[in-house]
């Protein structure tokens, strides 16, 4: 019998299913990951299984808290997609990754629509679906593509990964603006194109100013404890969403923008800000999709099961892929990076998100069109996302991997220091492979620091020899960046 959520027990309860749930995933991650099914459909359906249908008795069905939880997870996830991204890798994709996140959103949508339609949904029903469905998903494509240690070309995978930060506002205002005409009666005006390109620019002027003031106020404040570093920083990606959205912006693209500001510049506490962020993006992942799948109620998915799954298949190998070759060819892309990006078209948490928006508008057959979100997200992730890997085989997409050293060395200051510590891969092709340390000549001030070779550290002393495969540490000033990677090739990411 399911508990209630208002009983005192309950909260204790909660909290250790949920503990339980969290630690499955977190260790089976691993082992789901090299079936190539992506990790966060195994936070989804084990949030199902702890649901009040299943087995683990846990009654919840609060649309709000959900929506708003869900903004909050995807806040951390959007932010610590920017921090990660690299400036150049936006400005190479802008204009292909600004069409897909427009018009390739809204071409998805109709496409959905118009079968969703076919598959025994009113119209009402069948545009809000396309609307809700019409974007990928930052957090699942993050997860399958860095996560799943993919090696893509640069400007293939900044154009999934770009496009999946910048094409929630299309979705949001879609979704809402067809609520409100269903509530009214009345038809979309073509105000709607307005709204889109005003959103994105105001979203992304906001979250640049915020970015680059917090980037002046890390440098300069006097902030006390190390550990309050991340709380400005979080503190900064929250008053961005929130400051855009008030100005009628997109508040996720405003935490993109800040996020990539303040990950492309002067940084104080640089490695520890990011591994902070990672890690509550991932346990922003964890429990946004847990949460989710527990408020599915899982003894009305049999009703919806065949729409469901026609329309998730419709979407995978027919509305994506039509509306990123409609938005990609003209741009010159090859037919092969055409059908990669159309087949990456992951869904996650946003839909699932957007879905709440109906039920908690009132809109009529909201709860069924909840659960046909569900099946959508989970076909998605089943069909594009557990075959990714094959098909970039396939297509001979993927790069080779670099070999990661066993350690890794980290300086962290407040201040920007003038000069560098990088980290460079001994391959068989640079100059300095099989060299020993004093035949070196360094520009300047340069040195190498530290030698990780194997599972052994060692010291880099004038008889050292530099072997194949080595990581090598090397400290020099901004201005001998040139000559160093002359001898020692391209820093390792």
């Amino acid at each position: 019998m399911p508990l209630a959520l208002t009983e005192p027990t309950t909260t204790a309860l909660l909290l250790s299913v949920l503990g339980v749930l969290v630690a499955f995933s977190v260790l089976f991650s691993r082992a789901v990951d090299r079936l190539g099914i992506p990790v966060v459909l195994l936070f989804l359906l084990l949030g199902v299984l702890g649901g009040s249908d299943i087995v683990g008795g846990i009654a919840f069905d609060d649309y709000g808290l959900a929506m708003r939880v869900g903004t909050v997870a995807l806040i951390l996830i959007l932010f610590d997609g920017g921090l990660n991204t690299k400036a150049a890798a936006v400005r190479r994709v802008v204009v292909p990754a600004g069409l897909l996140a427009t018009i390739g959103v809204a071409l998805t949508a109709g496409v959905v629509a118009a079968f969703g339609r076919l598959f025994g949904l009113s119209w009402a029903e069948a545009v809000l679906l396309g609307a809700v469905v019409s974007s990928t998903d930052a957090a699942a494509v993050f997860a399958v593509l860095r996560g799943g240690g993919l090696r893509l070309e640069p400007k293939l995978g900044s154009t999934i990964e770009v496009e999946s930060c910048v094409n929630d506002p299309m979705a949001v205002i879609l979704t809402t603006a067809l609520i409100a005409a269903i509530q009214a009666g009345d038809q979309l005006g073509w105000s709607l194109l307005l709204l889109v390109p005003m959103q994105l620019v105001i979203g992304a002027g906001v979250g640049l100013a915020i970015g680059y003031g917090c980037r002046a106020t890390l440098q300069r404040a006097p902030i006390s404890a190390v550990g309050l570093y991340p709380v400005l920083t979080l503190a900064t990606a929250l008053l961005s969403f929130g400051l855009a959205t008030l100005l009628q912006g997109s508040g996720f693209l405003a935490v993109f923008a800040t996020g990539l500001v303040l990950g492309n510049g002067p940084l104080a506490y640089r490695n520890g800000l990011q591994r902070t962020h990672d890690a509550l993006a991932w346990l922003a992942q964890v429990g946004v999709f847990l949460m989710l799948g527990l408020l599915v109620d899982a003894s009305k998915l049999p009703g919806v099961a065949w729409a469901g799954l026609g329309v998730g298949i419709v979407l995978a190998f027919l509305a994506r892929p039509l509306a990123v070759a409609a938005c990609l060819v003209p741009l010159g892309y090859s037919l092969k990076h055409t059908l990669f990006v159309g087949w990456t078209g992951l869904r996650g948490a946003v839909p699932i998100i957007l879905a709440t928006f109906p039920v908690l508008a009132g809109v009529d057959g909201a709860d069924q069109l909840f659960n046909l979100v569900f099946f959508v997200v989970v076909v998605s992730s089943l069909v594009p996302g557990a075959t990714i890997r094959l098909v970039t085989r396939k297509l001979n997409l993927d790069l080779p991997g670099e070999p990661t050293p066993s350690a890794i060395l980290e300086i962290n200051a407040r201040k920007q220091l003038d000069g560098d510590i990088e980290s460079f891969h001994i391959a068989p092709s640079v100059a300095v492979a099989g060299a020993q340390l004093s035949e070196l000549e360094f520009p300047g001030d340069a040195s190498v620091v530290l030698i990780v070779r194997d599972e052994s550290l060692v010291p880099a002393r004038g008889g050292t020899v530099l072997q194949e495969d080595d990581h090598v540490y090397v400290f020099f000033r901004p201005a001998d960046r040139a000559f160093i990677e002359l001898l020692f090739g391209n820093p390792e990411a």
